[in-house]
Order: C-alpha cells, then structure tokens, then sequence
C-alpha cells in the first residue's frame, strides 16, 4: 500500500518553526543583528600614560563600557545595549592582552 503524502504542510510548518524561533530569541536578546552604528571605534579609546608625580584629568562619569579579563583578552561589554561586547585591539588588529588572576 503506497501512501503519497502532501509536503507542502510540513514545508510550511517547518518555515513558520524557524521563522518562530529566531524571533523568540531575538526578542529576549540572545540574537542580535549587528548594524554599523553598533561599532566602536579604535580611535574613540586613548592610554593615558601615568607618570609618577605626574596629574592627570579624567571625567567623574565611567564609560558606558565594562572590561574584563577573558583567556587572557580584555574584553569590553557595553552597558546600555544588551548583548553588545567587544575585544579591544591596538590599531594592528592585535589583541590586547590582561594578566588573568
């Protein structure tokens, strides 16, 4: 007995279930869809070399920005945007690397 089965409906169902779940993750923030203001910028970061006896200025508000040592990588995560982290690198695309402790 040979059955022929329509496949349009688990076509279909299979669409919707995927369309479905990428829109419940990212409606709880687990995916994010990069846009290019999303992007920091090197430049936007500069080292204040300290001298000892030496002053320096800095603003009382923190950065919008928290880093963190990751395997040995600072690693920067935004704030205000959920989700969005970073790898500070030098202006060669190289790492910048922490002391892990």
């Amino acid at each position: 007995m040979s059955e022929e089965r329509n496949a349009i409906p688990l076509i279909i169902t299979g669409i919707c279930s995927i369309i479905g779940t990428v829109g419940c993750l990212w409606y709880y923030g687990y995916l994010h869809f990069a846009k290019p203001e999303d992007a920091l910028l090197l430049n936007d970061y500069t080292m204040l070399k300290t001298l000892p006896g030496e002053d320096y200025k800095v603003s009382l508000t923190p950065a919008n920005q928290v880093a963190q040592c990751v395997d040995g990588i600072v690693v920067l995560f935004d704030t205000e945007q959920k989700g969005l982290t970073g790898v500070l690198v030098n202006n060669k695309k190289q790492a910048v690397h922490c002391l892990d402790q």
